[in-house]
């Protein structure tokens, strides 16, 4: 089974309209979802920099 957060409803509020409630949810969301450790911890060296540039992420 593949991970969904690439095409994460939340997250595609987040990228439209990051200071909505739906987007500040989705936000503190990833600090702790196992599916997002998953799907994060899969990507390439490169692409994980990308995302923690863009989402200002610290972990993993």
């Amino acid at each position: 089974m593949g991970h969904n957060c690439k095409n994460c409803k939340f997250r595609a509020n987040y990228d439209q309209k990051p200071s909505s409630l739906l987007g500040k949810f989705w936000r503190w969301h990833i600090n702790f979802c196992p599916g997002w450790k998953g799907f994060f911890t899969s990507l390439g060296e490169e692409e994980k920099m990308k995302i923690r540039q863009k989402y200002n992420f610290t972990k993993y």
